[in-house]
């Protein structure tokens, strides 16, 4: 491929379609599938995907009004687009495998595919750290390995490239024959095979049989011998007995495991290749972290490296961050951690992740020479200084003398500096404020102690938020929803503990339709951070009404009192948008709690006739107990009356409304009650009531701490106040920095509560202090700065809330704000 791309008539060759429009000297560089992440629009061509959930074509408008021109549909849009160029295909995904596809066959180079359950991401990182020095490595970005994310990895091959890395997965058969005729791997790695997506595949055997079809023709593929399913597999496969390349312990296999020595945390291997001895050590000793150590020995003993230099670069092997980590920084501002690898591919991600937080105006980044073997460096930072504008970054600063070398191809504010170390020496806190902070840096450069600098100060413990999680839980209810159903998501009390404006602005990103809030304060202070979904107040007070307004948030209006408050306010504050206030009226079908009961509609339907600048928006009710198969009938009897009541008011009003009932656990078990609209809450979160729901469901929220103190207590002594817990022999207790005053409950004290400890159970010894708490770790193999789970994917925090006699919701929403909130997305 010419570095500055393929033109749409031979794009449109490539896939098949048939263009409409004018495409000029347009050349296409970048592919687009989330509309989203537009950044470049005059050079990017568009596919709108069709999925089960979603519908690419729908957001053709919104690009057009962004500068895109370039669109892949399957169907041309009704609306005129002037100066559009369409390419108009059967099917935008498979058009989009086949422009990859095509792409692939343009390059010679050695391609190396890694498919398998786990491993994949380590594996390919780990290789570029090994082999980088000496190849110009284009490879998949994080994980990127689904039916979209592969085309997208193999498009960024260039010229320049001299190997490539791509990972492959699949959760369902027919699914790996589509990657294979993409990527064309001359060499295979196949990892492991784990029950992920069992549910789709008859056996592991099927499962093995779908993974190998990324291998046909390959000239080396390497694999794990010991393991049984795998070698039976590939020995019924048909493949070249010439082409595989096994590891294990066997004296047949070609790279013969003949030791593994763990000694703490460091791993030796040794081994015989070629009648020669050899071995490695790696700075890892699980056994996750070996086997894909091996399988990146294998490659490299296949690419002729001598054993001094594997040896040295296996030693120096680095953890892999699959995440990235956004937590509160000094003076207002948002430190977003990616201070691992510097590589383009990376970048972007990771400027994209950034791209997404609406918190702050100014975006900086801190960023490190790029580590990677380019045999034109100029071009490599030119390419680094245009991904950097496009991105909308207000400031650079730039550590490395590489970065020194090239600081007028940037045109941001910016500033450089030939080393961290230099950096430091000249920090100043002042400098940064309100501000989201993109550290973006190779290990080498020991970012950590630029991110130690950048962090807001708090203490130990931690609640980390998923966001992938989060995402992965909104997606699986919208699959149970009927089409047209929009979605409300319930954000109150901080997001159930979890952060308000950071899970809103992950929903915004991900297009709910609704947003809900408790009180009047919590949505202006989501208005004030960039949210701008709409947003119903469930808990109007007279005090909130002119900021309700002033913010355009929209009230719940559940009696005569809170309607003649909101036209109070209307008379004494105006309505400075000048538009129809838009209110959410709450009917009471069963709950008694609040709400305007079926006597009160004629009255409720007279006074809204006589305010033409309210509008109802919504009508809703809440149910007594939907999760509860006991109480289905009185939930009917809920959902019949919640009917009758809606179309008296759409009658009495002469206009329509979206209609809610239905919270979480009704979503599944009612679903003739969606009506226009539902609301999700702590499901979101991954805690659902229905154990097979909960089984869809990932973790969101995990509350992690760290071992203080471990001391060794005799029988008879006692731990704690009042000295309410005794040892009854020889125990070691470990201190944590958690307590009541972060929202740890004291009935978790005297052994009812149980936190997890390297991989096992550890009861409370003694009663929960403001800020401590005691754990007897007898028989843990443990040392102070040890990790402490006390809830999480793990450890869940339905068996907490049951040793409390109480629901997750209390746990969650009385987490303390003093808890640094630490958001990842991997």
């Amino acid at each position: 491929m010419l570095q500055q791309g393929y033109p749409l008539e031979i794009i449109a060759r490539m896939t098949g379609g048939k263009l409409t429009g004018e495409p000029g000297n347009t050349m296409i560089e970048e592919l687009l599938t989330d509309s989203r992440k537009l950044t470049s629009p005059e050079r990017t061509l568009f596919f709108a995907i069709v999925t089960p959930r979603n519908d690419g074509h729908q957001y053709i408008g919104e690009l057009y009004r962004k500068g895109l021109r370039c669109f892949c549909v399957s169907k041309l849009p009704g609306i005129s687009l002037p100066d559009a160029v369409f390419i108009e295909v059967s099917d935008t995904l498979e058009a989009l495998q086949q422009l990859a596809a095509a792409h692939r066959a343009s390059f010679s180079v050695p391609v190396i595919g890694i498919t398998g359950s786990n491993g994949k991401t380590i594996i390919k990182e780990w290789l570029w750290q090994l082999i980088s020095p000496e190849k110009t490595i284009v490879r998949s970005p994080k994980s990127y390995n689904s039916q979209i994310g592969v085309p997208l990895s193999v498009w960024q091959m260039k010229s320049l490239h001299n190997l490539a890395i791509f990972e492959a997965g699949i959760s369902q058969p027919g699914e790996m024959e589509h990657l294979h005729r993409i990527i064309r791997p001359t060499i295979g790695i196949l990892t492991n095979i784990g029950h992920a997506h069992d549910q789709y595949f008859s056996s592991q055997e099927q499962k093995t049989n779908e993974k190998l079809k990324l291998f046909p023709g390959v000239e080396l593929l390497v694999y794990n011998s010991d393991d049984t399913l795998i070698s039976d597999c590939i020995n019924k496969s048909g493949l070249k007995k010439e082409s595989l390349f096994d590891w294990g312990r066997s004296e047949h296999a070609r790279l013969r495991i003949t030791g593994i020595e763990v000694e703490k945390t460091v791993t030796t291997i040794n081994s015989i290749y070629s009648g020669k001895n050899l071995s490695i050590e790696i700075p890892f000793s699980d056994e996750a972290s070996i086997e894909n150590a091996i399988h990146c020995w294998a490659i490299m003993l296949t690419f002729g490296y001598g054993p001094d230099v594997t040896a040295s670069r296996m030693k120096k092997l680095t953890r892999v961050a699959m995440r990235l980590e956004m937590k509160e920084g000094i003076n207002g501002c948002s430190v977003i951690d990616d201070a691992y690898s510097s590589d383009p591919d990376s970048l972007a991600i990771a400027l994209d992740f950034m791209v997404q937080q609406n918190q702050h105006h100014k975006r900086t980044v801190i960023l490190s020479d790029m580590m990677q073997g380019s045999p034109d460096e100029a071009g490599l930072y030119k390419v680094i200084a245009g991904l950097l504008s496009d991105k909308g970054v207000n400031k650079l600063i730039g550590i490395g003398p590489a970065l020194m070398r090239h600081r007028e191809l940037f045109t941001m504010e910016k500033s450089f500096y030939p080393s961290t170390e230099a950096f430091i020496s000249g920090f100043k806190s002042i400098s940064f404020r309100n501000e989201t902070i993109l550290l973006k840096g190779a290990r080498i450069f020991e970012f950590e102690r630029i991110n130690q600098l950048l962090q807001q100060k708090s203490h130990e413990t931690i609640l980390e938020v998923n966001l992938n999680a989060l995402v992965h839980n909104l997606n699986y209810y919208r699959t149970l929803l009927n089409p047209g159903t929009k979605l409300m998501a319930m954000v109150k009390a901080f997001s159930y503990g979890s952060g308000s404006f950071e899970i809103a602005n992950a929903l915004q990103f991900h297009r709910a339709g609704y947003l809900a809030v408790a009180y009047a304060d919590e949505g202006v202070e989501l208005r004030k951070a960039g949210i701008s979904l709409p947003v119903m107040v469930m808990n109007p007070e007279e005090s909130g009404m002119e900021a309700m307004l002033h913010y355009s948030l929209e009230p719940e209006i559940y009696n005569f009192r809170s309607l003649q408050m909101l036209r109070k306010a209307m008379g004494s504050f105006g309505n400075p948008s000048e538009s129809e206030i838009l209110i959410h009226l709450k009917l009471d079908t069963g709950m008694h709690r609040l709400g305007f009961e079926e006597s009160d509609l004629e009255d409720l339907c007279k006074i809204l006739q006589e305010s033409p600048k309210i509008r109802v928006q919504s009508v809703f009710s809440h149910l007594v107990g939907s999760d509860d198969p006991g109480l289905d009938a009185f939930t009917r009897h809920q959902i019949s009356l919640f009917s009758q009541m809606t179309e008296k008011l759409e009658k009495k009003l002469g206009y329509g409304f979206l209609r809610h009932i239905l919270n979480s656990a009704g979503i599944a078990r009612f679903p003739e009650a969606q009506f226009s609209m539902v609301r999700l809450g702590i499901s979101l979160y991954g805690i659902s009531t229905d154990p097979e729901e909960q089984k869809m469901l990932e973790t969101v929220t995990s509350l992690k701490t760290s071992i203080s103190q471990i001391k060794t207590i005799q029988p008879g002594e006692t731990v704690g106040y009042s000295r309410a817990w005794t040892a009854g022999k020889t125990t070691t207790i470990a201190t944590i920095p958690i307590g009541y005053a972060d929202g740890l409950s004291r009935r978790l004290g005297n052994g009812k509560g149980k936190m997890l400890v390297n991989g096992q159970l550890a009861p409370v010894a003694g009663n929960i202090c403001m800020d401590m708490t005691m754990l007897d770790i007898t028989g843990i193999d443990a040392a102070e700065g040890d990790e402490v789970t006390v809830f999480g994917e793990e450890l869940p925090i339905a068996g907490l809330a049951k040793a409390m006699d109480t629901i997750p919701y209390e746990i969650l929403t009385a987490i303390s704000r003093r808890v640094k909130r630490v958001y990842f997305q991997e």
